[in-house]
């Protein structure tokens, strides 16, 4: 269902406009954990990396559940229990989980939240004054052989609602507010029940038609999200070959003339060539152009006049 999403904020502003309040209200920025995998970017596709905001608690047993962490992961669930060396050999998709089986796959287990500053159904878009909240659910896959562990999410599912409905029969799991981010994230103080209540659809939502320029996962520009009615239509720039090709085109080369040789008037009747009137190459002693002008009134040709001795 969901199949691009944008986050092509630096940093340091992501990591402002996800401030919180901790469990005593102090007002918190997340802590980054492996900042340099994160990528801004106005077109992410799945198997890239996205911004994930997440409990501290899932890095620091003995932290404060309230505290967040806020870690790029790859987008596409690779669950902790897959054996094969490879994550792209996984059989089936898990860029989304729908609400209504997340309980009864065992891929899907912690909550995580995904931040986007957009997010893009091919030629979709919603968008909001702040950051785009999703509820997503990631695991931690460890290479059979060893190596980097890997981290990795699925955006979670509900029925469109009514102002969507006309787009596509699903859309994200929004958490609308902070205080709903909160409740998602910190299983330490709100149970499961408590938690899937959050997942239903949601009309607090705003968006508009964008490019099939976000087809591409290659196209990474503002153009991927700047409504369609706003962008200005290039004209495409012509090569310099091109350009001197047109001008030898427009221009007509004029014919010699040779000063010595006076030219000959054309004739007023028009030149035939049809299968049954061929044209002479060598004008005719008794003058081609009144035979033809004879025959064209259909009158009959002068008898001949017999040889004299």
């Amino acid at each position: 269902m969901c199949g691009r999403t944008s986050c092509h904020l630096p940093r340091d502003v992501l990591a402002r406009a996800c401030a919180y309040r901790d469990r005593q209200g102090r007002e918190r920025l997340p802590e980054w954990k492996d900042p340099d995998k994160y990528c801004p970017s106005y077109n992410t596709s799945p198997q890239s990396n996205s911004p994930v905001l997440l409990s501290r608690v899932h890095f620091e047993k003995s932290a404060d559940s309230s505290e967040r962490i806020i870690a790029p992961m790859r987008w596409g669930l690779v669950p902790s229990w897959f054996k094969e060396d490879d994550p792209s050999k996984l059989q089936f998709n898990t860029t989304n989980c729908r609400s209504d089986t997340i309980m009864e796959k065992r891929s899907f287990k912690s909550g995580s939240v995904d931040v986007a500053d957009s997010l893009e159904h091919w030629e979709k878009v919603w968008d909001n004054w702040r950051l785009l909240t999703m509820a997503g659910i990631f695991d931690c896959w460890e290479p059979p052989e060893g190596g980097d562990l890997l981290y990795s999410y699925t955006i979670i599912t509900v029925d469109a609602c009514k102002s969507l409905n006309d787009i596509h029969h699903r859309m994200p799991a929004i958490l609308d507010g902070e205080e709903e981010v909160s409740k998602w994230l910190d299983f330490g103080e709100v149970s499961t029940q408590e938690a899937l209540k959050l997942i239903r659809p949601t009309e607090n939502i705003h968006f508009h038609a964008v490019s099939s320029v976000v087809n591409n996962s290659w196209n990474n520009t503002p153009d991927c999200l700047t409504p369609v009615n706003l962008l200005v239509k290039k004209e495409p720039k012509a090569s310099s070959s091109s350009q001197k090709m047109m001008q030898w085109l427009a221009t007509k080369s004029p014919k010699k003339e040779d000063p010595k040789t006076p030219q000959k008037a054309e004739p007023d009747v028009p030149q035939w060539s049809s299968q049954f009137l061929q044209k002479s190459p060598l004008p005719t002693k008794r003058g081609a152009a009144g035979l033809l002008e004879r025959w064209l009134k259909q009158e009959e040709p002068m008898a001949k006049r017999p040889h004299s001795q």
